[in-house]
């Protein structure tokens, strides 16, 4: 009787102890994120600015910073858990690989951490092999992408599981974990962002094919993040988090010198080079968060919902916006300046479209309806993705 009074002692004192304090390993995962991010941004940079990069250049370190740091603070937390695991972590940890246990955000970081260590040898003999990338999603950048990802993943889940398995926490510790949630959200959407990049160029933002390629993306992700959330909205605090990283991202870069090594240097600059100015998606997500708190439907209404708000909202914004963005010769609160070192800085059609970049007509309409139709099937992704974040205890 003594030793189960003591344990449930134990556990009392434990349980009061989660609600009032934020666990440094949850700090932890958002900082590599962040890290993770940072040097991806950077790293785009550099090969737009500089050119071919060494294995230790100084964004591949930041990336690096993420991994290791991220799957080494999972690792430890793996070998507490399964050697000397308190009451409450036994209860909140899952059995992997026959042995170990852990939370399924510890899983997630691990892996990603493996996965961005195996990818840096392989970059290296890549570039040294066939030299540079002419894309981001060359193989070796593909398994690194998919170990970042893994990583940012991880960071959600970890916020989550420790949100979702307490029924009743302090205020500051919710608070922070609602703050921690949308930074890990954030970088999630700039990731998404900065992998198809090549298909959000501003003079893509007269085609059907950019607003195909973010009705595939972003419904999935900023549905889910609207559900799962404990902010009435988690989809607008995300977008904003992604708007402001990568802003502040182009205007710092270019506030550091940069030079070319490779040739031919068409267009010689002499600073880093912004990244692309981001899409205006803070204006759809406010209309998903709005579906999501004040629209009670079926699955299958609410999906037809987000899709159809998230195309309409965001076709009205960012068509009109991309003449702007047109107009803009060169400004730097714009980011339209960016311009690769080896491509003519005279081209004609820098600052203007061609005929054969705007889409009109029937196939305005066709590609449209296509994007339609793919925004709701990712919005009905995100509603069972969101619910399953809503329910992750471990």
């Amino acid at each position: 009787m003594n030793t189960i009074s003591i344990s449930a002692d134990s556990l009392k004192s434990e349980m009061v102890t989660a609600k009032s304090l934020v666990p440094v390993y949850l700090y932890a995962t958002v900082l590599c994120s962040l890290s993770i991010m940072i040097g991806l941004i950077w790293d785009i940079s550099w090969h737009t600015s500089i050119g071919r990069d060494g294995l230790f250049s100084s964004p591949h370190l930041a990336i690096y910073f993420g991994g290791v740091v991220a799957g080494l603070f999972s690792g430890y937390r793996v070998l507490k858990m399964t050697f000397s695991p308190s009451l409450l972590e036994i209860n909140n940890t899952v059995k992997f690989w026959g042995f170990f246990r852990g939370s399924l955000g510890n899983l997630f970081c691990i892996w990603g951490a493996i996965a961005m260590l195996t990818s840096a040898p392989f970059d290296d003999w890549w570039h040294n092999t066939y030299g540079l990338d002419v894309t981001i999603l060359s193989p070796p950048h593909t398994v690194l992408l998919l170990g970042m990802i893994m990583i940012q993943f991880g960071a959600i889940i970890s916020v989550l599981a420790y949100q979702n398995a307490q029924k009743q926490i302090g205020e500051a510790a919710q608070k922070t974990y609602t703050l921690q949630f949308t930074l890990s959200a954030g970088f999630v959407l700039a990731m998404i962002f900065t992998i198809a990049s090549d298909s959000f160029d501003r003079h893509d933002m007269h085609n059907v094919s950019l607003y195909q390629v973010a009705s595939v993306l972003f419904p999935i992700f900023m549905v889910a993040f609207s559900m799962a959330s404990k902010s009435k909205w988690g989809a607008a605090s995300a977008a904003i988090v992604y708007s402001v990283f990568l802003l502040l991202m182009s205007w710092i870069l270019p506030l550091f010198p940069a030079t070319p090594r490779l040739g031919p240097v068409l267009n010689p600059i002499t600073t880093f080079q912004p990244f692309e100015f981001p899409l205006l998606l803070l204006f759809p997500a406010i209309a998903i968060d709005l579906i999501t708190h004040r629209i009670d439907k079926n699955r299958w209404v609410k999906s037809l919902l987000y899709g159809f708000a998230f195309l309409v909202v965001f076709l009205l914004v960012q068509w009109p916006f991309a003449n702007v963005l047109m107009a803009s010769k060169g400004h730097w609160f714009f980011a339209t300046s960016r311009w690769y070192f080896g491509s003519e800085p005279t081209w004609e059609f820098r600052y203007a479209f061609a005929d054969w970049m705007i889409s009109s007509g029937m196939d305005l309409v066709i590609g449209l309806s296509i994007a339609l139709g793919l925004a709701i099937v990712s919005a009905f992704v995100g509603l069972s993705w969101g619910n399953w974040m809503k329910k992750i205890v471990r």
